[in-house]
C-alpha cells in the first residue's frame, strides 16, 4: 500500500438500528475519503450472532443512502477484499488466530462463565477487580497452566474453549492517536482479551484488526468508546508483524445528552422528544417503534450538516454547509477531543435553514402528497403561492401542514377563547363594513386590499388589531397564520367572503 493512499471503512454491527452517533462516525470517515480523494468501505461486523438483529443491515443500508453518504466498496457494491461481511470470514480470522497461538501471543482458556463469575463476586469482597492477565493467568484453566496433555484431554473431550490474547506483563504500549495526541498505557490495567470466542467466531479485536490490514486501512476513525482497546489492536499489528503497515488512529469524542451528562441514548430522545435515530425503527418482536429524522420531517442534508459541526470546527462562522463544502472543509485535526452536546432546539434551527431555501415547487409536491392522503385537491400553483406564505414559520416539513391547512379547507369551529378576546359588541358590525369595501374589489390583491382597510381603521379611530384579529378568526378560526392580506389574496374574494359570512353566523352563537 502507497503511503499516500487513503482508505478508511466504517464497520457497524448489525444489532439495531443506526444511532446519530454511528452517522456521524461514517461521515467523518466519508468526509476525510473524499477529501483526500480516497476509498471509503462498507463492512458489516456481525461476529457478534446472538445480538444480531433481522433487518439491521438493510436499516444501515437504507439510512446511509438517505444520508448521501456513498460507499466505493462494501458489502453493496463488492470489491477486491470481498466478503465484506466478518460472519462469512470466519475461517481467515481461524488462521491468523493460529498464527498467534504459534508464538505464543495467544491461548487456549476453558475457564467456564460460572468459574469467571465466582471469581469476580470473590474479588468483589475484599474490595478488588478480578483480572485475566499475568497476575493469575498460570493459576487459572488454560493452556498456559495446563501440561499440553491436559489441554490435548479436554480438547479431545469437546470441552468448550476461547482463545485470549497473551499480555505481556508491565510493558508500556505507545501510539499517536491525531485527535489525542500520544498515548500512553501499561499492560498491567489491561486484561487478556478474549479474541476468539467458543463458538468459532472471532470477537472485535481480532476481526477487525485482521480486516484492516487485509482491506488496506489507511486510518481507523471511530468513537473513543474503542480508546480502550486499542494498545490491544497495536500489540495484535506487532504480533502479526504488521506494525510497519499498521493505521493512524482518530478516536472521535462522544455524542452528548443535551444537558451535556453522559452519551446520547435512545432514553434521552424518548423522554426529551426528538430521534435519536436517522429513519424509523420498528423493533423485531416486540413491535416497538422509534422515530426516525426522515419520518420526522427532516431534510437528509440538514441532518448531515448538524451531525458534521457535532465535535468539528472549520475554524470559521459558517454553520450552513453543502456536502461538497464539508468535504473541502474538512480536517481530522479540527475535532475536539471533548463530548460534543447535541441540541435538538439547533437541529430544528438547521432544517428551518435548508427549508426557507427549497424552491416553492418542491415543497409544493411534499405538500401536495399529504392533500391527496387528506383527498383534498389543490392546483400546484395555489398551493407554491401557499407555501411562499408560510415556509419561514415551518420547521419541520409536518410543519407546512400545520401551518397551512386553513388554506385548503374552511375552519369548521372557533376558538372559544380567542373570540372571547378579540369579539366584541361592535366587531360583527365592523366585519360587515369591512366585506361591503372588499365585495367589490378588482384585481382582489392585498396591495388594493390594505388601503382599503387602513381607511377604515383610521376613519373610525380605531386600533388595527380591533379589525385584523376578528378577521383572521374568521378566516381561520384561531390566532395563527401568516400576514393577513397575503393570505386574503391567495384564498379569493370568493372564500374570503364565504368565511366571513360563516364566522358572522357562527362565531356570536359560541359567545352567547
Amino acid at each position: 500500500m502507497s503511503e499516500q493512499a487513503v482508505r478508511v471503512r466504517f464497520a457497524p454491527s448489525p444489532t439495531g438500528p443506526l444511532h446519530i452517533g454511528g452517522v456521524r462516525t461514517a461521515l467523518f470517515n466519508y468526509l476525510f475519503a473524499r477529501k483526500n480523494k480516497g476509498d471509503f468501505i462498507l463492512r458489516i461486523e456481525d461476529t457478534d450472532q446472538a445480538r444480531y438483529v433481522p433487518g439491521a443491515e438493510e436499516y444501515i443500508v437504507e439510512a446511509l443512502n438517505w444520508c448521501g453518504i456513498d460507499f466505493n466498496e462494501g458489502i453493496i457494491s463488492g470489491g477486491p477484499h470481498s466478503p465484506y461481511r466478518q460472519s462469512e470470514r470466519k475461517q481467515i480470522y481461524r488462521e491468523y488466530e493460529e498464527i498467534l497461538t504459534g508464538k505464543g501471543l495467544a491461548y487456549l482458556a476453558f475457564d467456564t462463565p460460572e468459574e469467571l463469575d465466582a471469581l469476580r463476586k470473590e474479588a468483589e469482597q475484599t474490595n478488588r477487580t478480578f483480572t485475566y492477565n499475568a497476575l493469575n493467568r498460570e493459576r487459572l484453566d488454560n493452556s498456559i497452566a495446563l501440561s499440553e496433555d491436559e489441554v490435548n484431554e479436554k480438547i479431545r473431550a469437546g470441552i468448550p474453549y476461547v482463545i485470549r490474547y497473551r499480555m505481556p506483563d508491565d510493558h508500556w504500549i505507545e501510539f499517536h492517536d491525531i485527535i489525542r495526541g500520544k498515548v500512553e498505557v501499561n499492560t498491567r490495567t489491561l486484561d487478556d482479551k478474549i479474541l476468539m470466542k467458543a463458538d468459532g467466531m472471532p470477537t472485535y479485536h481480532l476481526a477487525n484488526v485482521v480486516d484492516d490490514h487485509l482491506m488496506e486501512i489507511s486510518h481507523v476513525i471511530r468513537g473513543e468508546e474503542w480508546l480502550p482497546s486499542t494498545p490491544l489492536h497495536v500489540l495484535l499489528y506487532e504480533g502479526f508483524g504488521w506494525k510497519e503497515s499498521m493505521p493512524q488512529f482518530a478516536h472521535m469524542p462522544l455524542t452528548l445528552k443535551p444537558d451535556g451528562q453522559g452519551k446520547l441514548s435512545k432514553r434521552d430522545g424518548d423522554r426529551l422528544g426528538f430521534p435519536v435515530f436517522p429513519l424509523e425503527w420498528t423493533q423485531p418482536g416486540t413491535g416497538e417503534v422509534s422515530s426516525g429524522y426522515r419520518e420526522t420531517g427532516y431534510f437528509p442534508e440538514a441532518f448531515i450538516n448538524i451531525l458534521a459541526l457535532l465535535g468539528w470546527s472549520p475554524g470559521t462562522e459558517q454553520e450552513i454547509f453543502t456536502m461538497d463544502e464539508l468535504i473541502e472543509a474538512f480536517s481530522l485535526e479540527r475535532i475536539v477531543k471533548a463530548g460534543s452536546r447535541f441540541d435538538p432546539e439547533k437541529a430544528r434551527w438547521f432544517n428551518h435553514q435548508y427549508l426557507i431555501r427549497k424552491p416553492d415547487a418542491e415543497l409544493a409536491v411534499w405538500l401536495g402528497s399529504e392533500l391527496e392522503k387528506r383527498k383534498l385537491k389543490f392546483d400546484p400553483e395555489y398551493t407554491a403561492k401557499v407555501i411562499f406564505l408560510v415556509r419561514e414559520r415551518a420547521f419541520l416539513l409536518p410543519d407546512l401542514w400545520t401551518q397551512s391547512w386553513f388554506f385548503f379547507s374552511r375552519p369548521d369551529a372557533y376558538d372559544e377563547k380567542v373570540a372571547r378576546k378579540v369579539w366584541k359588541e361592535d366587531t360583527a358590525s365592523l366585519i360587515r363594513e369591512v366585506r361591503a369595501l372588499l365585495a367589490p374589489l378588482d384585481p382582489f390583491i392585498s396591495s388594493a386590499i390594505e388601503p382599503v382597510i387602513k381607511e377604515l381603521v383610521s376613519s373610525r379611530e380605531i386600533s388595527f388589531g380591533k379589525v385584523m384579529n376578528p378577521l383572521r378568526l374568521v378566516f381561520v378560526g384561531t390566532n395563527l397564520g401568516p400576514g393577513l392580506m397575503d393570505m386574503m389574496e391567495v384564498l379569493g374574494k370568493e372564500e374570503i367572503l364565504g368565511r366571513i359570512d360563516a364566522g358572522l353566523e357562527k362565531i356570536p352563537a359560541i359567545l352567547s
